[in-house]
């Protein structure tokens, strides 16, 4: 058994050669073959010279370097495409994904599950970030066609056909926690506890998170297209039954000066959702717009990794 470790990297110098140590540590007797597939991507610092100095020591290790930065998801698609492994585990740079969890998704793996995921307590998150993500949760799984789970993240091990499965999705704007349970498959999951940051700052920023929440809202469901329909046949309704009021006031009193403040307030109002529909009919056309232009999810600065399709065929040009 091949077994591949997808690792995404961004800025990651003052860490990566105590990942490669502890990883290649906790492998050491692991019964099969591995290889580590380290994807740069467009990193600032030192990152890709360190990665060309782990891959000319070590010929389990390969890596790819981005252009420019295309962000995780471009990342981790990038790993899967270059892994070969008849299992793939993804798993961060930081060391917040334990090392030594690797082995249990193993085992658990050669029972038969396609997908094993590690979900992370919140042991030791701040009490108003566990509520925000219990919260986003809580209403995201009403609104998505897929189920997502809280603690769940990119930490997981995946079998090949699943590995398969999900490069056939070709999607520009990728949201892999949702992929990951669109594909489905025999799945199991177990906790572990946070594990603290060894070194560095972490890269998402609220406003980073704030956005991948919307990615996770509008990447699979038309849902707040829908309800833009409901809300606006709402509306209608109550502006019908304002008029017929007001025309029931005026049959009984007369006509008198309208209220400025309820002309003021329905103007104002109405021209808010107005917007926010705009803006939500924008972002599905936005990404339709990214979709049909058809460009690749990332550019390859340098590597020393082959696509395994790639290398199966360089093996049979040998053999000949």
């Amino acid at each position: 058994m091949l077994l591949s470790i997808v690792v995404p990297c961004f800025n990651e110098e003052e860490i990566i050669g105590r990942f490669h140590d502890h990883v290649t540590k906790e492998l050491s007797g692991f019964d099969g073959e591995f290889e580590i597939v380290y994807v740069d991507d467009g990193s600032h610092d030192r990152t890709l010279p360190l990665l060309e100095g782990i891959a000319a020591r070590d010929p389990r290790a390969r890596y790819v370097s981005f252009s420019r930065n295309f962000g995780k998801e471009a990342a981790m698609l990038a790993g899967l495409q270059h892994a070969g492994g008849d299992a793939v585990v993804i798993m961060d740079a930081d060391l917040q994904h334990p090392p030594e969890l690797v082995h249990r998704m193993v085992a658990l793996h050669a029972e038969g599950y396609d997908q094993v995921i590690a979900r992370r307590t919140r042991t030791g998150d701040r009490v108003t970030r566990t509520l925000t993500a219990r919260a986003y949760y809580w209403a995201i799984n009403r609104l998505v066609d897929v189920e997502l789970v809280d603690g769940v993240g990119d930490f997981r091990l995946l079998s090949r056909r699943t590995v398969d499965s999900i490069l056939e999705l070709t999607e520009y704007n990728r949201f892999s926690k949702g992929i990951f349970a669109w594909v489905g498959f025999r799945t199991t999951t177990f906790a572990y506890e946070n594990a603290v940051r060894e070194d560095g700052r972490s890269k998402w920023t609220f406003g980073k998170l704030l956005n991948y929440g919307l990615d996770g809202l509008l990447s699979f469901n038309n849902k707040p297209l829908r309800a833009a329909v409901y809300l606006g046949m709402a509306l209608v309704s109550v502006a019908f039954a304002y008029a017929a009021w007001i025309v029931g006031v005026a049959l009984v009193n007369g006509v008198e000066t309208p209220g400025y403040v309820t002309l003021l307030v329905t103007v104002t109002a109405l021209a808010g959702v107005q917007m926010v529909m705009l803006g939500l009919v924008g972002e599905y056309v936005g990404r339709i717009y990214y979709e049909v232009k058809r460009r690749p999810h990332f550019l390859v600065k340098a590597t020393n990794a082959a696509v395994p399709a790639q290398r199966a065929r360089d093996k049979e040009l040998l053999r000949r």
